[in-house]
C-alpha cells in the first residue's frame, strides 16, 4: 500500500503523512459507470484517486443529471470535502467515467491533517481552487456557449480525461450528460461531422482535433 501511495502522491506528501494514509485508508476499485457517491448519501470519507477518472454531476428535481467536471488520478473531490467539513449529505453524484481505483480517507483525518501537515493543507486548498475553476468553467459553458459549442467542448474534455480520441458513447448518453434531448444531440453531432471535427460510428465518436 505504501509503495502505491508513494508512486502517485509521493511528490505531494511527506513520508509521515504517506504512512498515516496507508494506516487508515480503505482501498477500493470501481468499474466504469458505477455510482461511487449518490445524492443525499452520508459522507464519511473522502476519495484520493489512484487511477482512472470520475465525473461529478448535479441532479435536478426531475432526477436528470448535468455533468459539472471530472476528477482524475491525483485528485480529490472538493464537493465531498465540503460535505465532510460541514457534516452534510452529498449534493452531487459521482460516477466512474473509467475503471477507477481510489483510497477512501476517514473524514475525521481530513481536519486533523490540515493542522498537522502543511502538504495536506496545500493539497486541499489547491483542490478547492482547481474544482472552483472547473465549476466556473461549467457555469460559463452553460451561460455563454451555444449548444453546439458546449457539445464539442464536452467531447474534447471527455476524450482528454479517458486518454482516447475515440469515445464509446451513445447519443443518448451524451444528451443525458448535457441535459438535453437525444434528437438535438444527434442533429448537432451530424453538423460537427460535416465540419470535419468528428467522425460518427455506431456507438462511437472519434474526435479529429484535440
Amino acid at each position: 500500500m505504501i509503495e502505491k501511495i508513494k508512486q502517485h502522491y509521493g511528490y505531494l506528501f511527506e513520508d509521515d503523512l504517506i504512512n498515516e494514509i496507508a494506516n487508515v485508508a480503505v482501498y477500493k476499485e470501481f468499474e466504469e459507470d458505477t455510482i461511487i457517491i449518490d445524492v443525499d448519501s452520508n459522507m464519511v470519507s473522502i476519495p484520493l484517486i489512484i487511477n482512472g477518472a470520475i465525473k461529478i454531476l448535479r441532479e435536478d428535481k426531475e432526477g436528470d443529471d448535468l455533468v459539472l467536471y471530472y476528477i482524475e488520478k491525483g485528485d480529490t473531490c472538493a464537493m465531498t470535502l465540503s460535505c465532510c467539513m460541514g457534516e452534510t449529505k452529498s449534493k452531487i453524484k459521482a460516477i466512474a467515467e473509467t475503471d477507477v481505483t481510489l483510497l477512501m480517507i476517514p473524514k475525521n483525518k481530513m481536519s486533523e491533517w490540515l493542522s498537522k501537515y502543511k502538504s495536506w493543507q496545500e493539497y486541499i486548498l489547491l483542490s478547492y481552487h482547481s474544482r472552483l475553476n472547473e465549476f466556473i468553467e461549467a457555469v460559463d459553458s452553460i451561460a455563454f456557449l451555444n449548444m453546439d459549442e458546449r457539445l464539442y467542448k464536452y467531447l474534447k474534455d471527455k476524450a482528454m480525461v479517458v486518454g482516447n480520441d475515440v469515445l464509446n458513447v451513445t447519443h443518448l448518453q451524451v444528451a443525458n450528460d448535457l441535459h438535453t434531448s437525444r434528437v438535438v444531440i444527434s442533429r448537432l453531432l451530424k453538423a460537427l461531422e460535416k465540419q470535419s471535427k468528428i467522425e460518427l460510428h455506431r456507438n462511437q465518436i472519434k474526435i479529429l482535433a484535440l
